[in-house]
């Protein structure tokens, strides 16, 4: 007896849909039109005989059998991923495609910079970047949607193996003429009631209050950023002060403002920029590779 099956793809759809809960933002992740998209997924429940999607023309809702069958989907994709990495990890290392993700605050800082030098060095490597928050880059990494992640420590990302790139130090952000004389400012020194913050969910935050260690800078800063160039136009408006990473400062985002910027004088005052992987990945040699090369990218680039 024939037993048919289902296809890579089919259970690629099946799991992008489940994710976004919309026909239209699947398609998107899975690079295809929204009918086509939608005619797997039917084959699908044919090939099965069953029923994995109700559709109306407000929700789309999985039965209790469709939610089981794209957990199992999961599994089966992270498998698929992990029998190509293999593959991939026997032939030239940094070939062929890479997803990583990269975190907002370090994303438009250091990749403009890195990337011209990847190409060069590594012609061969198809980079497929992928702009997110830390927890949306770790949950897709061990969904094996990412091999691997580029974002800042400390943070908890799982069961992942790391390699450091480098320590970006913090820095405070004054509005034209309110910076202190002092090159380095104690946390102590910082109005809490004019911090301005990035919304929940950016780790930046975290680690700057974190080197702060004055809870009541949590309960009394403004926190309402949504990126970085967010809040220092803000501050060029004299709205408050904000933290900023030395990369963003490097990377001349106070270029064009009145804006200055004084060290975070504190212990930890800084967050480490590191490449993390799933630790069962079988292109770990690949990736800590991976990572050498940016280390050595950053220092002449710091050096320039």
């Amino acid at each position: 007896m024939t037993v048919h099956l289902p296809t890579i793809k089919q259970l690629q759809y099946l799991v992008a849909l489940n994710e976004h809960g919309h026909f239209g933002r699947a398609a998107e992740q899975c690079f295809v039109t929204q009918s086509t998209l939608s005619a797997g997924i039917r084959e699908l429940e044919n090939l099965l005989d069953v029923v994995l999607v109700e559709r109306t023309r407000r929700v789309v809702r999985f039965t209790a059998l469709g939610e089981k069958i794209a957990g199992q989907a999961r599994e089966v994709l992270r498998e698929a991923q992990i029998l190509a990495s293999m593959a991939q990890a026997e032939g030239k290392p940094l070939t062929g495609e890479l997803r990583m993700g990269v975190i907002p605050t370090i994303a438009p800082f250091l990749l403009p910079a890195l990337l011209p030098h990847l190409r060069k060095n590594y012609p061969d490597l198809k980079l497929f970047l992928r702009e997110e928050t830390s927890q949306a880059s770790c949950e897709a990494l061990h969904r094996g949607q990412l091999d691997c992640v580029l974002l800042a420590l400390p943070y908890a990302c799982g069961e992942v193996e790391s390699a450091e790139i480098y320590e970006d130090h913090l820095y405070i952000a004054y509005p034209e003429g309110e910076a202190p004389p002092a090159s380095a400012i104690a946390p102590a020194e910082i109005e809490e009631g004019r911090l301005l913050l990035l919304e929940d969910g950016h780790c930046l935050k975290d680690h700057a209050l974190s080197a702060c260690n004055r809870p009541e800078i949590r309960a009394s800063a403004s926190m309402m950023g949504t990126s970085l160039h967010t809040l220092v136009q803000m501050v060029d408006n004299g709205l408050g002060l904000t933290f900023v990473p030395e990369m963003a400062l490097h990377a001349g985002i106070l270029d064009h403002t009145g804006i200055e910027a004084r060290k975070l004088e504190a212990d930890h005052a800084s967050r480490r920029v590191a490449l993390a992987w799933r630790k069962q990945s079988p292109r770990g040699e690949e990736f800590t590779m991976l990572a050498e090369t940016l280390r050595e990218l950053t220092k002449k680039l710091a050096n320039a």
